[in-house]
């Protein structure tokens, strides 16, 4: 589910150390962060200021605002803006679908990854759902994804389908699937608990996806997309990052109650605790 300069040198504020290489896979642990699609609205750096205040290590920067694609001075900013509040970048959220229509465009998108420094493109499997997908376009989805891989791999970074509706990773089996379809070692996936799905159910299919998941989008929506706040469902976050721990993904906190930035903070310790850490904040 995906919904997206600078100050003057005396608006800026103290530069922060941004985390160096060794850091970048979190050393097993889960890193808690931010989807800047969250925040479309506001600029890159306000973005940026609000998660380092909240306690949050990483970021993934989306391409439909803050960073697109064509536009690699605005890129560089970006990845500029990170670096001064000690952010990592942990992916760049592309909005690019893998359909012949678009597959041209994935270089540009690949080379954007890397001005950020991100490791990893979250991608979108195509533009039709599992059940109405042909098998035809189920084919090209998949000769699209693998091609795109194959870029992606020519510049170090992995790629990911989001778990999202109205693609072929809108269910765990069809995602599964894909996965064993596309064949590339650079190719895993997000997860959400799917809209409507009770914990249990949700839960299980997690299970199934075990170490091919690279990333989870969090929020608490109930019932359909109704913006709750997280704690609200705490208990599936808390036994989804306790499946997930060891395993270095991130939790990435995305489209928090009424888009609202004054919650922000008490999103971010809710994330926290849900995946075992204490505070970063103090008080």
């Amino acid at each position: 589910m995906t919904e997206e300069s600078t100050r003057s040198a005396a608006e800026r504020p103290p530069l922060r150390p941004p985390a160096g290489p060794t850091d970048t896979a979190g050393g097993g642990r889960t890193r808690p962060g931010l989807c800047s699609v969250t925040f479309r609205r506001l600029p890159a750096a306000e973005v940026a200021r609000r998660a380092a205040d909240a306690g949050l290590e990483v970021i993934e920067w989306g391409a439909d605002v803050h960073a697109p694609a064509g536009e690699p001075g605005t890129v560089r900013a970006v990845r500029e803006i990170s670096d001064r509040y000690g952010l990592v970048c942990c992916s760049y959220g592309s909005y690019f679908r893998a359909t012949p229509a678009e597959l041209a465009a994935f270089p540009a998108v690949a080379r954007a990854a890397v001005l950020l420094g991100a490791p990893r493109v979250r991608v979108w499997a195509g533009g039709t759902g599992s059940r109405s997908a042909l098998p035809d376009e189920r084919h090209e989805t998949v000769r699209c994804l693998r091609e795109a891989a194959r870029i992606a791999a020519d510049h170090g970074l992995e790629l990911a389908p989001e778990f999202h509706g109205q693609t072929l990773t809108d269910t765990v089996a069809s995602t599964v699937r894909l996965l064993d379809e596309v064949g590339a070692d650079n190719v895993r996936t997000y997860w959400q608990p799917p809209q409507d799905t009770p914990d249990e159910q949700a839960l299980a299919g997690l299970v199934e996806l075990g170490d091919r998941v690279t990333a989870v989008h969090v929020f608490s929506w109930w019932p359909g997309n109704n913006r709750l706040p997280l704690a609200d469902r705490g208990d599936l976050w808390t036994a989804a990052l306790g499946l997930l721990a060891g395993r270095g993904v991130e939790a990435l906190l995305e489209f928090v109650p009424g888009d609202d930035t004054a919650v922000l903070a008490r999103e971010a310790e809710t994330l926290r605790r849900a995946a075992g850490q204490t505070s970063s904040i103090s008080t």
